[in-house]
């Protein structure tokens, strides 16, 4: 046999990405872990900006909001055991004051008020089409922030469901900014609280959302994070401890893939370049005062400034601070 594994076919992008792109990762964990790679080797990349969000809904609500440029409000803040939050939010934006949680949540959101005007590419990554509605307001919640369970309704999206609610989001993304892309996929990590049939079915109501998205709209692409964890990495080795979530190994694996099938030469050989910049900006010698290791660090300032002239769309700022601090 020439091969062991079943290797998921992941073939290479009609719009390959280039390195003064503007990108938005947006989605479960999953998101977060690429998109994360993207901000370490400098470019526009930004993640997450209403934290973790796991169904299709509550990203959907985001991209509404930003749509509408509706700033958050003491409307929308919520407070529980003297934390305060919202719905639209993860956990990871609670605060115990009022005040401090809007500045965060609308400097967030100022942030990139306008970016999906001029965004290159979005990359959306569904984790569930489980949800969770809050009763009072009748609202698809983004967390339940440990409200009782007899607040919300459960149920699982239908295909149709989400469909629908994205032929209108895309479409109102696309007609204020035609260049847009979007690549879609499906976090590879289980939600196991449904048992092994429930998950099954939760992701495939994804996949068949997403399926019938990539068929009606030429500017949406799929990409398989899913299918490459769980057809052709498909061993516990490849999980972390709790035996649902990638393990690191696997995410650079998933990476690999999606820089290979996203990227042309040039833009690989680039980030292979931006990877050796960023090893060299972590190394620590023995002796940072060194003659060699100054030496090193002078050529690799060099390197960066040179860098940064070829390259201005990067932002090669934090790269080049790691250096300087290093010289004596």
């Amino acid at each position: 046999m020439d091969s062991f594994r079943t290797e998921v076919n992941v073939p290479s992008s009609a719009h390959p990405l280039q390195f003064d792109d503007k990108l938005l990762f947006i989605g479960s964990c999953f998101a977060t872990n690429i998109g994360a790679y993207f901000q370490s080797h400098c470019f526009n990349a930004t993640v997450n900006p209403f934290g973790v969000l796991y169904n299709p809904f509550s990203i959907a609500n985001s991209f509404e909001r930003l749509l509408d440029e509706q700033v958050f409000t003491e409307d929308d803040v919520l407070e529980k055991d003297k934390v305060y939050h919202s719905f639209f939010h993860h956990s990871q934006f609670n605060a115990n004051d009022k005040d401090d949680f809007l500045q965060v949540v609308n400097t967030s959101f100022n942030k990139i008020a306008g970016l999906l005007k001029n965004v290159d590419t979005i990359i959306i990554t569904f984790g569930t089409s489980w949800v969770y509605e809050h009763k009072q307001s009748g609202m698809i919640v983004s967390n339940c922030h440990k409200y009782p369970a007899a607040d919300f309704n459960r149920f699982r999206l239908s295909v149709n469901d989400i469909v629908e609610r994205y032929q209108t989001v895309l479409g109102r993304i696309k007609d204020i900014n035609p260049k847009v892309q979007f690549i879609l996929t499906v976090s590879p990590v289980r939600h196991w609280k449904d048992g092994a049939h429930g998950n099954q079915l939760s992701k495939s109501t994804l996949l068949l959302a997403i399926d019938k998205l990539v068929d009606e709209f030429d500017f949406v692409d799929y990409f398989p994070a899913y299918e490459l964890l769980l057809d052709e990495l498909r061993d516990y080795r490849f999980f972390a401890d709790d035996m649902l979530h990638p393990s690191e190994q696997a995410i650079a694996f998933i990476r690999s893939s999606f820089i290979n099938s996203r990227f042309d030469e040039k833009g690989k050989e680039l980030l292979e370049k931006l990877s050796k910049l960023n090893k060299a900006a972590d190394h620590r010698p023995f002796n940072i005062a060194s003659e060699s290791h100054q030496t090193f660090v002078k050529k690799h300032i060099a390197k960066v400034e040179q860098f940064q002239k070829q390259y201005p769309a990067l932002n090669l700022s934090e790269i080049l601070l790691k250096f300087t601090k290093q010289l004596k």
